[in-house]
């Protein structure tokens, strides 16, 4: 490992207040560590997630982002104090304050290395973005969610375009209107989560195994791709956006490499750093130029 990219993790580490972070072996950690509140977020909290991910998106190291919280619960959601403050705010303060939410929710959908978020107990309002924000999610079964805005006179808005591609339309609509609290099964019925094992980190651990064996830049391009298909709409720029990032996936050096060791029947070597990057500007730059056509 990396002596330099260990140390600036570690350096990270010991300037966080409620949140925790760690890299070995290519499996990143970030900790929600505020268990005597529940892991309930307020702006410290929110900054803290912000700094933690954007350090492990450029940081070569990192190849897997594993997201869990200590205590008995995952997050009660949104901080009593925190919201003290939010009602007392102006227009413009809140907006502000929304916004770093909004960043938070962004930076992990747009994490360009895999996520799994590991639920434990509740997990309500905002940590439904979280969980909907990561590419995979392990739930226990005393795991509960709630979209709880509207008790308070308020809306999940942040969090919304998340949750609502996680679980859908229809099921958004009820579960955003009547603030019910629903258990882990119904989660799984709704794809907020794909598994339920109560040792979480067991679990985990097969998925980590195959990420870990797959091509950095195939899994990028992968999460890039997918961002540009949300619409679900099928047409000709659909099809000529696909075609190119097949083809250029295919004269990549990855590419070559992942296909050479298929045919030579060997285990393929992937680079020890992968631009990560270059997969969301690569795939924004055909996107936009295959919808100029």
């Amino acid at each position: 490992m990396n002596n330099l990219a260990t140390t600036q993790t570690e350096q990270l580490a010991e300037r966080l207040q409620f949140v925790n972070c760690s890299l070995d072996n290519g499996v990143a950690q970030m900790v929600l560590d505020r268990s005597d509140k529940h892991n309930a977020f307020d702006e410290v909290m929110i900054s803290e997630m912000i700094q933690v991910l954007e350090h492990f998106a450029i940081n070569p190291e990192c190849q897997v982002l594993v997201l869990k919280a200590n205590g008995k619960n995952f997050s009660a959601g949104a901080d009593l104090n925190w919201m003290r403050k939010q009602a007392k705010m102006d227009f413009a303060q809140n907006l502000n304050d929304a916004n770093e939410l909004a960043k938070l929710m962004s930076v992990l959908d747009k994490f360009p290395k895999p996520t799994i978020a590991l639920v434990q107990g509740a997990a309500f309002g905002g940590a439904l973005g979280l969980i909907c924000c990561s590419d995979i999610a392990i739930a226990n079964e005393r795991a509960s969610f709630c979209l709880s805005e509207v008790k308070l006179g308020l809306i999940p808005a942040v969090i919304s375009p998340y949750v609502t591609r996680a679980m859908g339309q229809r099921a958004a609509r009820r579960y955003m209107l009547t603030a019910e609290r629903f258990d882990v099964q119904k989660a799984l019925e709704l794809q907020i989560i794909h598994e339920v094992n109560n040792d979480l980190d067991a679990a985990a651990q097969p998925i980590i195994a195959s990420l870990l064996s797959n091509s950095p830049q195939g899994m990028a391009w992968a999460k890039a791709l997918l961002s540009t298909l949300e619409s679900g709409e099928i047409n000709q720029q659909t099809l000529d956006h696909t075609s190119e990032r097949i083809a250029r996936i295919r004269v990549s050096n990855e590419g070559q490499e992942g296909l050479n060791a298929f045919f030579e029947k060997r285990p393929p070597q992937w680079p020890t750093t992968t631009d990560f990057n270059a997969a969301t500007k690569n795939n924004n730059q055909t996107a936009s130029g295959q919808g100029a056509k």
